[in-house]
């Protein structure tokens, strides 16, 4: 893993997001190559098509209502680009990588972490100008 970098999410990059409210033992489902788990009480975000959960509290940490479920992400990022393929143990479920795409992490010390495409990646983010 090359040396990470910090980023925030771009300004005009709002999510649409609905916490999962139900009485349930959670909603599972297949995404980047592996089973997921929505907890009760998680949010479910759809990032422009992309559609995922987040973790209650790292939902509630991260991002701010901007109007009537609609988000932003707040807070920073770290991320470098993976040189080769692997998988990546997230708070949902495990993620897997190509070389090329970026590893992703909300906290500085590597934990919180998932991945997405170089592309998506940087049509999302932008390198922290106030870092």
């Amino acid at each position: 893993m090359t040396t990470l970098q910090r980023y925030v999410r771009r300004p005009d990059r709002a999510v649409t997001a609905l916490r999962l409210r139900l009485e349930t033992d959670g909603l599972r489902y297949r995404k980047w190559g592996a089973e997921q788990l929505c907890r009760p009480g998680d949010w479910l975000v759809d990032s422009g098509g992309d559609v995922y959960s987040v973790a209650a509290d790292v939902f509630e940490r991260t991002y701010r209502e901007v109007s009537p479920g609609r988000y932003i992400k707040t807070t920073p990022v770290w991320a470098c680009q993976a040189t080769s393929e692997g998988a990546l143990e997230t708070r949902e479920g495990e993620s897997h990588y190509r070389a090329g795409d970026f590893l992703v992490f909300n906290n500085a010390d590597q934990s919180d972490g998932y991945c997405m495409s170089r592309e998506r990646f940087l049509s999302l983010y932008q390198p922290d100008s106030g870092a």
